[in-house]
C-alpha cells in the first residue's frame, strides 16, 4: 500500500470512529447499556446474589439439661451461619420443619449425658430438605460444628493424647468461603459480552435499519474501516466495564487477585474481541434492531450467564449441556478469569485459552467481514 493509501486510510478510519463517539454519546440508551448496566449488574450479584447459606434458623430440642448438651447449644451459637432456636418439645420442632420456619432440627434425647460417658451417644440432626443446596449447606455447617463440639470433649474429658491427630481445615482458593469470590470475577465475562455482543449488535442494526450504511457505501470509505469505526468505541466501553468490574472486586467486595494482571488484560482484550464478533456477525445477518436483540440476548448473553460455569459447575450437568457449553467462547474466559484471580498464574492453562479466544476471534471478526460487504440490497 502506498504513503497516500495508507494516509488516506487512517485519515477516513479517524473520521469515521470520531463519528461513532459522537454517535455513541448522543445516545443515551447505549450509554444505559454500557455503563448503567455494567454497574447494575455489579451491584445486584455483588450484594443482591449469594450461593452462601447465612442466618440458618436450627431447631434445638433439649431433653437433658446437662452442661455438655449446653456446650453442643453454644457451639451451634459460635457459627456465623447458624441462628440457633430453643425449643421445648421434639413436636414444635417437628411442626417448624414441615412449615419451613426452621432449616433444621437437632434432638438430644434425656439420656444424652449418660450414654456420652459410655461413648454412645447419639444426637439427632433432621435437614429440612426441600431445597437441596440449601439443605447440603446447612448440613456441612452443622456437621462442623458438631465436630468442633466433639473435639473440645474429647480434649476435656481425656486430655491430648500423645500421638493423636489434630485435623486444621483450610478452604484453597477461597479462604473467606463466601460466594461473592466466585461471581464477582465472572462478572466480568457477562460485562464483557453485554457490551461488545449486545450494544455492538444494536448500534449496527439501528445503522442498516436507518439506510447509514448505505449512504456510507456509496463513498470511497472500504467496509473493514466501518467495522473498525464501529468497534473501536464499543471496544473502549468494554474496557471501562472491565475498569469498573476490577474496582468493584477490589474495593467493594475485597475480593483478592493472585494471578497477573497483565494476563487478565489480554485475556479480557481476546474475549472482547470474540463478543464484538458476535455482534457484529448478528447485526450483519438479521439488519433489524429488534431481531438482533433477541439473538444477542439468546446467542450470546444468556448462554454465558447459564452455561459457561458462572453460576454452574459443567462437571454437573448432562453431557450434552457441557458438550454445548464446552463450544462457547465464554467458557474458556470464565475458567481464565476465576483462576487468575482466585488461583493464580497456572500457564498452561492461560495460554491455552487465549489461543482458543484468539482463534474464535479471528473466526467471527473474519464472517463479519464478509457480512457486510459494499452493496446495496
Amino acid at each position: 500500500m502506498s504513503d497516500a493509501a495508507n494516509g488516506s486510510f487512517w485519515r477516513r478510519l479517524l473520521s469515521l470512529t470520531r463519528k461513532e463517539v459522537r454517535q455513541l454519546l448522543r445516545d443515551r440508551s447505549n450509554l444505559m447499556i454500557g455503563i448503567g448496566l455494567p454497574i447494575a449488574l455489579i451491584l445486584i450479584f455483588g450484594y443482591g446474589l449469594s450461593l452462601d447459606v447465612r442466618h440458618s434458623l436450627v431447631a434445638v430440642v433439649q431433653d437433658d439439661p446437662a452442661p455438655q448438651a449446653r456446650d453442643l447449644l453454644a457451639s451451634i451459637s459460635r457459627s456465623e451461619y447458624l441462628q440457633p432456636l430453643p425449643l421445648k418439645s421434639f413436636e414444635e420442632g417437628r411442626r417448624m420443619l414441615e412449615s419451613r420456619q426452621a432449616d433444621a432440627l437437632v434432638y438430644l434425647p434425656g439420656d444424652f449425658s449418660r450414654r456420652l460417658q459410655d461413648g454412645d451417644a447419639q444426637v439427632l440432626v433432621l435437614v429440612q430438605g426441600s431445597d437441596a443446596t440449601r439443605a447440603s449447606g446447612v448440613s456441612n455447617y452443622l456437621n462442623q460444628a458438631l465436630a468442633l463440639w466433639g473435639e473440645k470433649q474429647a480434649a476435656r474429658n481425656a486430655g491430648l493424647q500423645a500421638g493423636g491427630v489434630r485435623i486444621e481445615q483450610r478452604m484453597w482458593f477461597n479462604a473467606a468461603n463466601t460466594s461473592t469470590w466466585y461471581l464477582v470475577p465472572g462478572l466480568i465475562v457477562l460485562i464483557m459480552t453485554l457490551v461488545g455482543a449486545f450494544l455492538t449488535a444494536l448500534v449496527m442494526a439501528r445503522e442498516w435499519e436507518r439506510g447509514t450504511l448505505e449512504a456510507l457505501f456509496v463513498t470511497p470509505v472500504r467496509s473493514v474501516e466501518i467495522l473498525l469505526a464501529k468497534i473501536i468505541p464499543c471496544f473502549l466501553v468494554g474496557l471501562l466495564g472491565l475498569a469498573l468490574c476490577l474496582l468493584a472486586a477490589r474495593f467493594l467486595f475485597h475480593v483478592p487477585m493472585y494471578g497477573s494482571l497483565l494476563a487478565l488484560l489480554v485475556s479480557s482484550m481476546l474475549y472482547l474481541f470474540v463478543a464484538l464478533g458476535i455482534g457484529l456477525l448478528i447485526s450483519a445477518v438479521t439488519k433489524n434492531q429488534f431481531l438482533a436483540s433477541q439473538i444477542s440476548l439468546l446467542a450470546s448473553f444468556l448462554p454465558a450467564m447459564m452455561l459457561s460455569g458462572f453460576i454452574f459447575d459443567l462437571r454437573n450437568v448432562p453431557t450434552a449441556v457441557r458438550v454445548i457449553g464446552n463450544l462457547l467462547p465464554a467458557t474458556y474466559f470464565m475458567e481464565l478469569v476465576k483462576s487468575l484471580f482466585l488461583a493464580g498464574d497456572f500457564w498452561p492453562l492461560i495460554l491455552r485459552n487465549c489461543l482458543i479466544l484468539a482463534g474464535y476471534a479471528v473466526v467471527l471478526l473474519g464472517l463479519a467481514r464478509l457480512a457486510t460487504r459494499k452493496r446495496l440490497d
